[in-house]
């Protein structure tokens, strides 16, 4: 008997492992098709990914060049880069959620390839470009000592993770619910307009006063903002960094996810 349950353990696993390996395979290639759909292979091809949101990033810095200092020695522009290119990764995610489904349809002919693995490529693609971004302009900054390195980069990676985690448990969500609505798919745009501001990008809580910092306290983001800002600068505190909180969203929206693209799924007819 023991022998027997052993070898089904192991055979388990295996399979397990094996059926992993395959998956990963698979957002691999979704992967490299997004690439090569998105950006192509001529000019500067790829280096796109990366490039366009420097830019973006960038300009918003330059801005801020010369402003008076955030508290005692949080450096302007260095506020800026934490809170724009990490913010483009929300709205990367959340805006190209919409239409995943419509422009990949035919993928789902091959068994192995599923909505979650569509969006989970796109989400990694967004992710990494935002993390380079971010590493170059911050490292750019650092050198010419407008900066410091990150004070406590364990909290930083936190903050990161939950930033990717959140947006794309969210981008289930919208994915589903815009595939059969089309007025929800217009308002995608518009609202991710509306949110940049209101996130926690551009500010601390502390500057906020009372009701309005209670009320923006129990938005995801502005938390994820301020766990994120106390792991890059020294100065900055974590009076309203509450982690459990923000998992706890995540897990919520991810299982919500979850359930809607299976739903969806089910009404997707192949021809």
């Amino acid at each position: 008997m023991t022998m027997i349950s052993d070898t089904s353990g192991t055979t388990g696993d295996r399979g397990f492992w094996r059926g992993m390996q395959i998956q990963g395979s698979v957002i691999g290639a979704l992967l490299m098709r997004e690439l090569h759909t998105r950006y192509g292979r001529e000019n500067i091809g790829y280096l796109w990914i990366f490039l366009e949101p420097m830019t973006l990033a960038a300009a918003v810095a330059l801005l801020h060049v010369g402003g008076g200092s955030h508290g005692a020695t949080i450096d302007p522009v260095a506020f800026a880069i934490l809170g724009y290119t990490i913010f483009l990764m929300f709205r990367g995610m959340i805006s190209r959620a919409e239409g995943t489904l419509e422009s990949n349809m035919p993928l789902l002919y091959h068994r192995r390839v599923t909505i979650f693995d569509m969006m989970f490529a796109r989400a990694l693609l967004e992710g990494a470009s935002t993390i380079v971004t971010y590493v170059v302009l911050m490292g750019f900054i650092t050198i010419i000592g407008m900066t410091h390195v990150p004070d406590r980069p364990l909290e930083l990676l936190i903050g990161i993770f939950l930033m990717f985690w959140f947006s794309f448990a969210l981008s289930l969500i919208i994915c589903a619910w815009t595939h059969d609505n089309r007025l929800v798919a217009r308002l995608v745009h518009p609202i991710t307009y509306i949110l940049m501001p209101l996130s926690g990008a551009f500010y601390q809580l502390i500057w906020i006063p009372d009701p309005y910092k209670t009320w923006l306290s129990y938005f995801p983001l502005t938390v994820i903002y301020e766990l994120l800002r106390y792991g890059q600068f020294h100065a900055a505190k974590d009076t309203y960094v509450d982690i459990p909180y923000v998992v706890g969203w995540c897990l919520l929206l991810t299982y919500g996810g979850l359930v809607f693209i299976r739903a969806t799924r089910r009404r997707v007819h192949l021809h």
